[in-house]
C-alpha cells in the first residue's frame, strides 16, 4: 500500500516535535502503525487508498493537536534523562572526588593556609548538596514522575517538573561558584591539589555545565505545552 498522505501527516508532524531522537522516533513509528492500520481497515471497507489514509489521517486528529501530547512525552522523557543525569553524575563526581583527593594528595592537614570557619560551612553545603540532597531530590522526582504522570497528566506533569529542575540546576550552580569562588579567595592553590583532582574538579564543572544546557533543552521542547 503506498503511504503519501500517511507519510505527509508523519513529516508534518516530526517537523513540530522536538526532543530526545529515540523517543522522537518511538513515537512516530507507533503513530505510523497505527494509521496504516485504520487505513488498511477504510480500505478493506470499499473505499480508494487515498481516501482510506485520508479518513485515517482525519481519525487520528489534526497535527497541532497531536504534536502538542507528542511533546509532552517527549518533553517528560527528556526530563527523566535529566534526573538520571544528575542522579548519577552527582554522585560519581563526588566519589571520584573523595578517591582522587585521598589517594593522590592525602590529608587535609597537608594544606599550609589555615581553614576559615565560614569556608568549612560553604564546604559543607556544597557536600550536602551534591552528596545527598539534590541526588536525593532528584530521585524522588524521577519516582513521582512514574506515578504522578497517570493521574494528574502529562502537561500538568511536565509544568512541575520544568520548575523543579530550573530550580535543581540553579541551586547546583550557585553552591559549585560558591565553592570554587570561595576556594579560589583563601587559597588558590587547594584548586591545584595533584593532577587527577583538577580533572575531577573540570568534570563537575563539566557536569554542571552539561545539566544546564538539558535543562534549557527541556524548556525549550515544552513551551509549547505548558505556556
Amino acid at each position: 500500500m503506498s503511504t503519501g498522505v500517511i507519510d505527509g501527516y508523519l513529516g508534518s508532524l516530526g517537523a513540530r516535535l522536538y526532543g530526545p531522537r529515540g523517543a522522537k522516533r518511538d513515537l512516530l513509528v507507533e503513530a505510523r502503525d497505527g494509521l496504516e492500520d485504520a487505513a488498511a481497515a477504510y480500505a478493506e471497507a470499499g473505499y480508494p487508498e487515498p481516501e482510506a489514509q485520508s479518513r485515517a489521517v482525519a481519525d487520528f486528529g489534526d497535527v497541532p493537536v497531536i504534536a502538542r501530547e507528542f511533546q509532552a512525552e517527549l518533553a517528560v522523557a527528556g526530563a527523566v534523562r535529566t534526573l538520571w543525569t544528575m542522579i548519577l553524575g552527582l554522585s560519581a563526581t563526588h566519589l571520584m572526588w573523595e578517591v582522587a583527593r585521598g589517594v593522590w594528595w592525602g590529608s587535609w592537614s597537608q594544606l599550609h593556609t589555615p581553614t576559615p570557619h565560614w569556608y568549612v560551612v560553604i564546604a559543607w553545603v556544597y557536600d550536602a548538596v551534591w552528596q545527598g540532597v539534590l541526588p536525593g531530590f532528584a530521585l524522588l522526582a524521577l519516582v513521582g514522575t512514574r506515578f504522578a504522570g497517570r493521574r494528574a497528566g502529562t502537561v500538568r506533569l511536565m509544568r512541575w517538573l520544568r520548575v523543579f529542575l530550573a530550580a535543581a540546576v540553579s541551586v547546583l550552580v550557585a553552591t559549585q561558584a560558591l565553592l570554587l569562588g570561595s576556594t579560589g579567595i583563601i587559597d588558590a592553590a587547594r584548586l591545584m591539589l595533584s593532577g587527577p583532582c583538577v580533572a575531577v574538579v573540570a568534570i563537575s564543572v563539566a557536569l554542571t555545565a552539561w545539566l544546564v544546557v538539558l535543562a534549557r533543552r527541556l524548556s525549550a521542547s515544552c513551551v509549547t505545552i505548558v505556556g
